[in-house]
């Protein structure tokens, strides 16, 4: 115990099992933040650009800790042949499970969609059916990642900085994430900025206190062209804005 609270610093040690992905939902995506809706279009944007000059054949891309968010996967559909879903927390797995079955996913995310589908590339794509086609599920943990299986599109939203109270474990989240992504590999990835933590119902999970500076530090060594963006949103107490990083994976392999 320290000061009348568990000590609960390590991503091990965080209540993942009981997470709940429809209070998370309600609580970040049910009523569409003006930070996500601009986050989309940023990454939409971003993705349109590196694609410019055509698609490479085989475009494989991943979400790695897709919690329960699903635009990250959204905005991969026009690129790719798959994209997968990796998530440890089983709630979300299921969560994640139901909203890429044939049934298709809640109207929650059409919001989202209507934001990416401002740009050309995704107009004549039918998300639902497309998600049901190419999207799967897959559960793992991202330290995992050891750069034996690279994909050549990438996504990383709110997981390196809010899985743990470490440095060393963020930076670790970091590097595992970069080095499952190919050389050239598009890639997306968000930050709660200065986040001291949060709540998902009845449950407490950490955080890792980040800023620009140490953003564009933890990707240093996996792109030269990275572009970082202080959003300054606040969408609860307890942090002091979001940062997105977007940018192409160089060809180095950085050891664990």
């Amino acid at each position: 115990m320290e000061h009348g609270r568990v000590t609960m610093d390590r991503n091990a040690d965080a209540p993942w099992s009981k997470f709940d992905p429809e209070v998370y939902v309600d609580n970040n995506y049910r009523t569409p933040l003006d930070v996500d809706l601009l986050i989309v279009r940023l990454m939409r944007d971003h993705f349109g650009r590196c694609f410019a000059d055509g698609v490479p054949d085989s475009v494989r891309g991943v979400d790695v800790g897709a919690g329960a968010n699903l635009y990250p996967a959204l905005s991969m559909l026009p690129w790719c042949e798959k994209v997968l879903l990796l998530e440890y927390a089983q709630p979300n797995v299921e969560y994640l499970e139901r909203q890429v079955s044939p049934e298709g996913y809640d109207p929650v995310w059409d919001a989202f969609w209507e934001v990416l589908r401002e740009a050309p590339a995704y107009r004549d794509v039918d998300p639902r059916a497309r998600c049901g086609e190419i999207v799967r599920v897959e559960r793992g943990n991202l330290f995992d990642l050891d750069g034996q299986r690279r994909w050549e599109m990438g996504t990383m939203f709110f997981v390196a900085d809010s899985m743990s109270e470490c440095p060393e474990e963020f930076a670790r989240g970091v590097r595992c994430f970069m080095n499952a992504l190919g050389e050239g590999a598009p890639f997306a990835a968000a930050f709660m900025k200065e986040s001291v933590g949060y709540r998902v119902g009845d449950h407490t999970y950490p955080a890792y206190r980040v800023n620009e500076e140490r953003v564009r530090e933890s990707l240093e060594a996996f792109t030269t062209d990275v572009e970082t963006h202080d959003l300054h949103h606040m969408v609860r107490p307890g942090h002091e804005g979001i940062l997105l990083a977007l940018g192409r994976r160089n060809g180095e392999v950085a050891t664990p």
